[in-house]
This record gives C-alpha cells, sequence and structure tokens, in this order.
C-alpha cells in the first residue's frame, strides 16, 4: 500500500521561490524530498521541479530588482550601487605624488 501523498500548497511554493529558498529548503518546509516536489510538479505542472523552481525564482529576481530601483530614487547609496553594478560607474580616488 502506497503512502499518503504529501498536499503541496503551489502558491507558499511559489512564495518560497521568490525568496530565493533552495530546492533543499523547500522540501524541509513540505517535510518531503526534492523527489517527492519532483514527482508531484510532473504530476501535477507537467514539468520538472527544478524548471519549476527556476521559473518562479526569477520572479523574485525581478520583483527585488524593481524594489531596488524604486529605492534609488529616495536613496542615494543606492544609486550609487546600482550605477556600479549595472553602468560600470567606479569610485575613483585621486592620489597626488610627492
Amino acid at each position: 500500500m502506497a503512502r499518503p501523498r504529501i498536499p503541496i500548497d503551489w502558491e507558499e511554493l511559489e512564495k518560497l521561490c521568490h525568496m530565493q529558498c533552495t530546492q533543499e529548503e523547500i522540501a524541509s518546509w513540505f517535510g518531503c524530498s526534492v523527489d517527492t516536489l519532483d514527482n508531484a510538479a510532473k504530476r501535477e505542472l507537467n514539468m520538472r521541479f527544478s524548471e519549476y523552481w527556476e521559473q518562479k525564482k526569477a520572479g523574485g529576481k525581478s520583483s527585488l530588482r524593481r524594489r531596488q530601483w524604486t529605492m534609488a530614487e529616495n536613496n542615494p547609496t543606492m544609486a550609487i550601487w546600482l550605477g556600479k553594478q549595472y553602468l560600470g560607474q567606479t569610485d575613483k580616488s585621486e592620489t597626488t605624488g610627492k
């Protein structure tokens, strides 16, 4: 006789992916293995769990990026950091020779 299936709350799982949780952390949250999540994803979503995880994780990154850009409007430190990351800007210190 097979074990009862662990119910997967896909909305909760998506939130965990958005927070950049690892597959192992998500499995632990649901009290199961990554293989169990993989089997559930194949059965319910017609895809591998790793594919689902990558898709949803990317959504979290774009959400974080959007918040950073909004913060940069009122936070000079964030604006400088984003300039360094995306525009190749650097801090230049000038030294004078004696």
